[in-house]
């Protein structure tokens, strides 16, 4: 069976906003909770690769998905495909060095797990971040699969929920002190994220964009600025509008680049993807001008809150080459 491709990119809309913040703040609650027990930090090569059962998984997976992604491996050992993917699934986590954990579940001993994620067959690979799960890939993968997989779940990681991962240490005995070693160093933007973090989680979008403007000011590139800004200054837009009549107008006057730039914003905050994207490929189409323009700059806008690696995403940049050229 092919893997299915996991996608985590997509609209934020006010609640997914505050979840993600709420995540973050957890994962930082972890690591100052770490520091204050005097945990070293680190943790050995072995402790990368952990088995668990019912009884731990709220310990050893939920929990620790606050501080690392977890990927679950679900094997048995009548299962012989399991024998082939397992052992590069645990030689990738020893080479990513505590970017994300892996978890091996026996599914013949865990029946009530392996009912609760809803797996079907084996070998199946999901993930929690946390404490969210995701569906990763079921049936065997090739390597250069898996590898992308697991790039994207660790980006997402990082850039949605602040997970930075755990710290290894090689001289580090195995069982030392699991999960301690996710103490990251404070980054210099530190306080102007956790206050547009606060702004989110108080409603305040004006004062979450005026953080996310002083961080990228100083550093435009910036990944998890540049998406906060695009999704608060997304939610800021569309908190006033009335729908019904922002629809009404967008219908009624296919042409004003205004109305279908409104009809959009709503579409996407409403998780309505490719019709937010095909509506603004076709005002690009009918308009000219400043008009073009502006249509043509919120869609980049909109792929900044998708994700510039989600397929509507690229798909869409192609459609909106076609029609500008």
């Amino acid at each position: 069976m092919q893997p299915r491709n996991m996608s985590m990119s997509g609209v934020v809309d006010l609640a997914a906003v505050k979840a993600a913040q709420e995540a973050k703040a957890k994962a930082e609650q972890t690591r100052a909770e770490a520091a204050r027990q005097g945990g070293t930090g680190a943790v050995s090569p072995a402790d990368l690769v952990i088995d668990v059962d019912e009884a731990g998984f709220e310990r050893e997976v939920l929990q620790r998905s606050a501080e690392v992604p977890v990927v679950i491996d679900f094997w048995a050992e009548w299962c012989q495909p399991c024998k082939q993917l397992s052992p590069v699934l645990e030689r990738l986590a020893v080479e990513y060095a505590g970017r994300f954990l892996l978890a091996k579940i026996d599914v013949d001993a865990n029946q009530m797990l392996m009912q609760q994620f809803g797996v079907q067959g084996i070998p199946a690979v999901f993930a929690v971040v946390a404490g969210q799960a995701l569906p990763l890939f079921q049936g065997t993968a090739g390597e250069e699969q898996i590898r992308g997989t697991l790039d994207q779940l660790v980006q997402v990681a990082e850039e949605r929920f602040g997970l930075t991962g755990l710290t290894v240490d090689p001289d580090a005995q195995p069982g030392g002190t699991p999960g301690a070693g996710a103490e990251a160093p404070v980054g210099p933007y530190e306080a102007l994220l956790n206050a547009a973090a606060q702004a989110l989680d108080a409603g305040d979008l004006d004062g979450a964009v005026t953080a996310y403007q002083n961080v990228l000011a100083d550093d435009p590139a910036h990944p998890e600025a540049k998406l906060g800004l695009a999704q608060a200054e997304l939610l800021r837009r569309v908190q006033g509008m009335d729908p019904q009549k922002v629809r009404r107008e967008a219908a009624e006057k296919p042409k004003d680049a205004d109305a279908q730039i409104a009809a959009a914003d709503l579409d996407l905050v409403g998780g309505h993807v490719e019709d937010a994207f095909g509506r603004l490929i076709e005002t690009v189409q009918r308009t000219a001008g400043d008009d073009r323009d502006a249509v043509r700059l919120r869609l980049l806008e909109l792929f900044e809150v998708v994700g510039s690696e989600d397929p509507r995403v690229i798909g869409a940049r192609r459609a909106l080459a076609r029609a500008l050229f």
